[in-house]
């Protein structure tokens, strides 16, 4: 039998839609499904002189041709920004996709082959419990306390004042904010002296959080990121997920315009989620933004509380 990989990827995902599937799994299965046609490739290589060899080889031809494929089949997906990348086949729409992430649908399905048990294979699932965008917020302050020494609120449109009516507010609200201190670490001494001096003591972060981003939303959300970080030294659109082959792509050209930058929220370890594109500084706050937004919400207006009790005694 010919050792046809794309038809094999594609037999093997198509038959188990919305399994999410490690390249290394998807090669583990092809020997174990077609092991004459495995061997038939491992004699033939010059290069392969192993089992493992031959995995690591169809692993990389995956990866290799997986740009091919995509643009060649809208229903292979992967997931982006996360390794190992993750390979599954739906028929939705990625529309569509977003729209039952948002609307709370199942969780998907990740799929882990046993590769210590080459004579019986196991299938393991597991079912990513479906989180609300809500689920992530903490998530992200509890990334930002950790790793970057940022204090995050969060900020709830819903208690904002609505004064200049329907759609008077869109775009205007991040979901949380941050308090950067710069002089964490600082001799006491030199802590007083820049505060004496009116350096800059403090940067303040805005976050905009979604639970998947694809090439259907990317632009609207990078967008909406944009306009309700205005005000703040760092900007950043969020997600759970990042998904399709150009959805980066896209959105580091948008980087390159705008400055907003990325981050990967990892679910199961918040700890370890990541800055992908790290956010453009801005050198200064806009304060009059700010005060636009105290005045309509009283999440930041206690977010501004915050700052100038810190501006006052150096506590956060």
């Amino acid at each position: 039998m010919k050792f046809d990989l794309r038809k094999r990827v594609v037999e093997l995902l198509s038959a188990n839609p919305g399994k999410r599937y490690k390249a290394r799994d998807i090669a583990v299965w092809i020997t174990e499904t077609y092991p004459e046609a495995s061997a038939a490739k491992l004699e033939k290589s010059a290069s392969l002189h192993n089992h493992t060899q031959l995995l690591n080889q169809i692993v990389a031809e995956i990866g290799a041709n997986r740009p091919q494929w995509q643009r060649q089949m809208p229903q292979l997906r992967t997931t982006e920004g996360v390794r190992p990348r993750l390979f599954y086949w739906t028929e939705k729409t990625e529309r569509q996709e977003v729209e039952e992430v948002e609307s709370g649908g199942s969780g998907h399905i990740e799929v882990d082959i046993d590769v210590a048990e080459r004579d019986a294979p196991k299938q393991v699932e597991k079912v990513t419990p479906r989180r609300s965008e809500h689920d992530l917020y903490p998530m992200l302050i509890e990334f930002l306390e950790a790793e970057h020494n940022v204090r995050g609120f969060r900020i709830d449109e819903k208690r904002s004042s609505n004064a200049y009516g329907s759609g008077g507010n869109k775009w205007l609200f991040p979901d949380v904010v941050g308090m950067e201190n710069l002089t964490t670490g600082l001799h006491p001494e030199v802590i007083t002296a820049v505060r004496e001096s009116r350096d800059r003591q403090i940067r303040l972060w805005s976050f905009e959080v979604k639970l998947l981003i694809n090439r259907s939303n990317a632009r609207e959300t990078y967008f909406q990121a944009v306009s309700n970080s205005s005000w703040a030294n760092f900007g950043y659109l969020v997600a759970a997920n990042f998904e399709g082959a150009e959805t980066l792509k896209e959105l580091r050209i948008l980087y390159a315009m705008h400055g907003i930058g990325l981050i990967r929220l990892d679910e199961e370890n918040p700890v370890e989620s990541e800055i992908l594109v790290p956010a453009r500084e801005k050198p200064d706050i806009e304060w009059p933004m700010c005060s636009r937004l105290a005045n309509e919400n009283k999440d930041f207006k206690t977010f501004m509380m915050k700052v100038r009790q810190f501006f006052q005694t150096g506590d956060m």
